[in-house]
């Protein structure tokens, strides 16, 4: 089973079913709205993460035991939210726990060809992540601490699209400068909620002078990334003892 353990939704998907779960990442639902147990991508809370996991996914019936489990991860996360993530996931009594970051797992999605250089913007409800693939490998990374939830409240889409442009920037001053040239000559891949809104495709097409390209389906293009990668490490056993 490959999960996207969000800030705003949790989302599960498996081969033969595909999206088995999209549900608000809320501990005990209720009037007050609940508890959020992720921050801004992060688990800041493991129990109520783990029991969000063990009442939207540990008892589906028809599903039998999770042998491998394919968890997304923000980009630049440190090893302690790798460790308490995989400490909560222990609900679920998989054999075999992997890791992808985000942004790699939204790209397989949304089914871009890897051997091109590719810079993938992900916008969610919490965080946003710009990353730039080279050979299907991740090379360079930026998050951001603001997403869609924080329109109209803290930010304006201007100064969301106006962070990302300036991470953008940054990356052209780096040695991989000419890959990000290219890539933005291909077009960025925008995935996320925040793709979902046509006045952010907008902006940022205009402010980096590039075709940026929103990928289908973008609020679930990084689960079905990480089922994707499942699928292939489920039939090459070598590559279950590494991150994806």
């Amino acid at each position: 089973m490959a999960i996207d353990l969000g800030s705003a939704r949790t989302k599960a998907w498996m081969p033969d079913h595909g999206l088995i779960v999209d549900e608000p990442t809320i501990i005990s639902p209720g009037a007050d709205g609940g508890s959020r147990p992720v921050h801004r991508g992060v688990v800041v809370d493991e129990a109520g993460a783990a029991r969000i996991l063990e009442r939207l996914l540990g008892h589906r019936a028809g599903l039998g035991h999770y042998s491998m489990v394919v968890l997304t991860t923000p980009v630049l996360c440190a090893g302690q939210h790798q460790r308490v993530v995989r400490a909560a996931l222990e609900v679920l009594d998989a054999r075999v726990v992997l890791t992808i970051d985000g942004v790699k797992a939204a790209a397989l999605g949304a089914g871009a060809d890897l051997a091109r250089p590719l810079l993938v913007l992900d916008i969610g409800a919490g965080l946003t992540e710009v990353g730039l693939l080279v050979d299907g490998g991740l090379t360079q990374a930026h998050r951001l601490d603001v997403g869609t939830s924080d329109l109209g409240a803290t930010t304006t889409v201007a100064e969301l699209v106006q962070s990302i442009v300036a991470v953008v920037t940054d990356l052209l001053r780096l040695d991989c400068g000419g890959l990000v040239v290219d890539a933005l000559d291909r077009g960025p891949l925008l995935t996320g909620g925040g793709a979902l809104r046509p006045e952010i495709t907008y902006r940022l097409a205009k402010q980096l002078a590039a075709p940026v390209r929103p990928a289908p389906a973008p609020q679930t293009a990084a689960v079905r990334g990480a089922g994707l990668a499942m699928v292939a490490a489920d039939r090459h056993p070598t590559l279950t003892g590494q991150p994806l």
